[in-house]
């Protein structure tokens, strides 16, 4: 490797090397999500020496071999990591865009030098910041070193979200105090069609990843410092805040730290309260939740916040200030897009923003939720809202999914779009010359949205029907397996079709076609552009044709633009866009089919239609399908895979209901709704009071069918390791710590398992979902699983799974179980290393849901051959029974 490099100060003190002179292997086939399952390093073992003119087997290449390579970096990181040798357009002639994901390993090196007169109490740690690469380590140079030492993945920005932050990364061993000391920097570099796109466009046949690395040097100061570009903060109106919430980025270098409480000077007429106290564990990074109440109008230019901190008998203050954008009131002829903010769950400062309508109401208006694409920051990026022509009468709500990219407008993506409607009523509702414009509380929504933003429109009109009067889906997907197919994946050339099925289950949730049967009765403008380069034209041709498959007299026009690509100004902004926005917020009540079917997977991400909704399934997992015709003498209700279900008896005249088997007969008195439990053989009761859901012990709820539903916390996110000490298992919580915030905005807090103990049971974490990380030798794991509300259970210190003894094959076991606090909708995941092997924990880690289209039951057994086949390499998976029971139709096990 010849030696090249840019040099890094941070501390004046050590200065660091990074070379830019790379050794690359590739490229290997791979699917888009499969980097979670196969090792960042793949095809080499970091544990033995790297031979650098040893040859590896790939289908892309020539002869079936490809070898190491020589790229270099520029100056300031920018890696541009290219096979020109391949024959790409031969590959993607038969197999498309799936032929031009691949994965390749990167090496390179880092030196570091000490200062003349070293403190050895002051051995800095890493800032690494990798853009657009999927994991980095760092790894002793020397062979010898090497071979002992088990490499730390952490994930890099792969989506180059905004406002990031460097993640702090330790040395693999404390660097010489006398001479340079050289690390190996391995990268796992993977490239995607949604990251890169399509290299046709760039007037090539060559796939490039485009790959950035910067790393610094900061010494381990005690104080932590703050991050403004972590603020969060709303304009003012005339005086008057356009929310409730503020937030400081506030980061912990080396210490723990708990934020105490807050103060302000000189600000007149604002009050300032701690949502609650905030624990900071060394190196991450939290926006600390701040109440704002006004009495009066407020002018000054900034609010200046004074908050407390401590760490163990050290008390500090630490000053600081959030900059208001003043804003005057809008008019008919005048008006700026408007930054507002909210509480995300309970306690997350979250910003959105809003374009005002043009003239009042004198009813209530119906607004437009309006979803951006992936990569689209709507916070300092004006483009999103300068696209959109304001509105006559009703709001245009922009939020931000939680970041650009979000969870593609699913999970916390979508709680965060509906719960800013609800935020914006709040505000208007609140301040008396806001009133004349405020919209209704619980209002439904126009949704609409481009590319992701598109698919966005899909799925959260889909998923909530009764919530959505109109629909204008442009140039989006149907889901990622179509949008990228798998057909180059690694792990379908070793699993079980088994196996295969039931992991691809937990993709279900996220496919929109599955569930266009409940947008018959929704009006629907769908918009395509006929050359559209990054999302096919096909996709929304096929989701117009699903929906007319139900029914051929669906409110649906298909706009298809002839020569027009992905984005082009007209897109949303045209007068037949107009002309349907006045059309259904002019008349939102909509129609109702004779017949129609109402189709779910997850009951607690689904809405109602037409007033009917799916409580229960017979089968977690499984769609659920109610079949609803309605005629003069009743309704008939045929039902699939449907424990219980309910119907708004104030939408649905029910004089006479025929259910399956069951003719229903009601009582003398009941409520709005009515709810329906089978009860055997398709045999169906009702009450006005029914529990429709079983009471199992002391939890209530019917299980998640995927790992990634531990996202839906209201209030932050818990983790539990053995002890606050340094460990492998808080070096885990906090880069997934790091990755929560970084990918999706989401609060976390690490309590160590003596912490734990005393709270689990009490009230502080009920709207929290939990995490443990650990061992089957823990205490409180043995307590909590002691009690058998799963099938896993711990014996004789070794983790049990339906009798069975795990451990024997290094696994691990990643599971959810029911809250601790028998809270009926949060839930708390398991990663433990069944046999106490710590390089389970971290392949267990890896598979901890931070991106969508990552497959991952509600349990996961992972074993060490994940590391080279993937996915196929799983040995055992499933998906719990309706009561948290084993369900052995919807298991695998090796």
């Amino acid at each position: 490797m010849t030696m090249q490099s840019t040099v890094s100060t941070i501390d004046a003190r050590w200065k660091l090397d990074l070379s830019t002179s790379w050794d690359v292997l590739g490229p290997f086939p791979i699917h888009a999500r499969e980097q979670q399952y196969i090792s960042p390093s793949f095809p080499i073992n970091l544990s033995e020496p790297i031979d650098l003119n040893r040859s590896w087997p790939s289908s892309y290449a020539d002869g079936g071999r490809v070898k190491w390579t020589t790229m270099h970096s520029h100056t300031n990181g920018d890696l541009e990591v290219a096979f020109p040798n391949i024959r790409w357009k031969s590959l993607r002639s038969t197999e498309g865009w799936a032929a031009l994901q691949h994965h390749a390993v990167l090496r390179t090196t880092l030196t570091v030098y000490p200062p003349k007169d070293p403190d050895p109490q002051e051995v800095p740690h890493l800032l690494v910041n990798l853009v657009q690469g999927s994991y980095i380590t760092v790894i002793p140079a020397g062979s010898v070193e090497r071979a002992r030492y088990l490499p730390e993945w952490h994930a890099g920005n792969i989506y180059n979200l905004e406002r990031s932050l460097p993640r702090a990364i330790n040395l693999p061993s404390p660097p010489s105090l006398i001479h340079p000391t050289t690390y190996n920097v391995i990268v796992s570099g993977d490239y995607e069609i949604r990251l890169f796109g399509d290299p046709n466009i760039q007037g090539t046949d060559i796939p490039v990843q485009r790959i950035t690395l910067t790393i610094a040097l900061e010494t381990p100061f005690i104080t932590p410092v703050l991050e403004p570009s972590q603020d969060v903060v709303c304009d003012f109106v005339d005086g008057w805040a356009f929310g409730n919430a503020l937030g400081v980025g506030i980061r912990s270098i080396s210490h723990w730290w708990t934020v105490e409480s807050i103060s302000t000077d000189n600000a007149k007429g604002i009050q300032l309260t701690l949502q609650h106290q905030s624990r900071l564990a060394p190196t991450q990074t939290r926006i600390i939740p701040i109440l704002l109440s006004q009495d009066r109008t407020y002018e000054e230019p900034k609010i200046p916040i004074r908050l407390t901190l401590t760490s163990k008998d050290r008390t500090i203050t630490v000053s600081t200030f959030l900059t208001i954008r003043h804003l005057s009131g809008w008019s008919a002829s005048t008006y700026d897009t408007i930054k507002a903010t909210y509480f995300f769950g309970i306690s997350t400062p979250t910003a959105f923003k809003v374009i005002p309508p043009i003239y009042q109401s004198p009813n209530f208006t119906v607004p437009i939720l309006a979803l951006h694409g992936a990569g689209v920051d709507i916070i300092d990026m004006p483009f999103w809202s300068d696209s959109l022509a304001r509105n006559k009468h009703s709001w245009i709500i922009i939020p931000t999914g939680r970041t650009s990219w979000g969870l593609d407008w699913h999970g916390p993506s979508a709680t965060d779009a509906w719960s800013t409607i609800d935020s914006l009523f709040h505000i208007l509702a609140h301040r008396g010359n806001w009133n004349m414009w405020k919209i209704a509380k619980n209002s439904r929504a126009v949704i609409m949205g481009h590319s992701n933003g598109g698919q966005g429109a899909w799925y959260l009109a889909s998923r909530y029907p009764d919530k959505a009067i109109g629909v204008i889906p442009a140039a989006g997907y149907i889901k990622s397996q179509s949008y990228v197919p798998l057909t180059m994946s690694r792990s379908a050339h070793f699993i079980d079709p088994a196996l295969r099925a039931i992991l691809e289950a937990s993709l279900t949730p996220d496919d929109n076609d599955l569930y266009l049967s409940n947008l018959v009765d929704t009006p629907i403008l769908a918009i395509h552009g006929g050359d559209d380069e990054n999302v096919p034209v096909w996709h929304t041709r096929e989701a117009s044709g699903i929906i007319q498959a139900y029914s051929k007299d669906a409110d649906l026009v298909l706009r298809e633009d002839p020569r027009q690509g992905h984005w082009y100004h007209t897109i949303l902004n045209n007068v037949q866009v107009d002309e349907f926005l006045d059309r259904v917020l002019d008349s939102p009540e909509g129609r109702m089919s004779k017949h129609f079917t109402l189709t779910i997977l997850v009951p607690g991400e689904a809405g109602s239609l037409h007033g009917w909704m799916i409580n229960s399934l017979a089968v977690p997992g499984r769609l659920g399908r109610l079949h609803i015709s309605i005629n003069v003498t009743g309704i008939r209700v045929i039902t699939s895979n449907v424990h219980a279900f309910s119907v708004d008896t104030r939408l649905n005249e029910c004089t006479s209901l025929h259910i399956d088997n069951s003719m229903i007969s009601f009582p003398p008195i009941f409520d709005d709704t009515l709810y329906f439990e089978d009860t055997g053989a398709q045999t169906w009761q009702v009450g006005m009071l029914l529990v429709i859901i079983r009471n199992e012990g002391d939890h209530e709820g019917q299980p998640p069918c995927r790992l990634q539903q531990i996202l839906a916390s209201s209030g932050p996110l818990v983790f539990i390791i053995p002890d606050l000490k340094p460990s492998r298992e808080l070096t885990i919580a906090s880069r997934i710590v790091h990755d929560l915030q970084l990918y999706h905005r989401l609060d976390a807090e690490i309590f160590a398992e003596s912490e734990a103990s005393s709270i689990l049971e009490g009230p502080s974490w009920h709207h929290s979902n939990i995490i443990f990380i650990g061992s089957p030798s823990s205490d409180l794991a043995s307590n909590i699983l002691g009690k058998r509300k799963t099938s896993f259970g711990i014996k004789d210190s070794r983790l049990i799974l339906d009798g069975r003894a795990l451990g024997e094959m290094d696994e691990a076991a990643l599971f959810l179980h029911p809250h601790p606090a028998h809270t009926a909708d949060k839930i708390m995941l398991f990663i433990l290393s069944a046999g106490h092997d710590p390089y389970a924990l971290e392949r267990a880690a890896r598979l901890f849901p931070i991106r969508t289209g990552v497959v991952g039951t509600s349990w996961l057994l992972v074993g060490r051959y994940a590391e080279s086949i993937g996915a196929a390499g799983i040995t055992g998976a499933g998906i719990w029974g309706r009561d948290w029971t084993f369900d052995r139709a919807s298991s695998w096990l090796i």
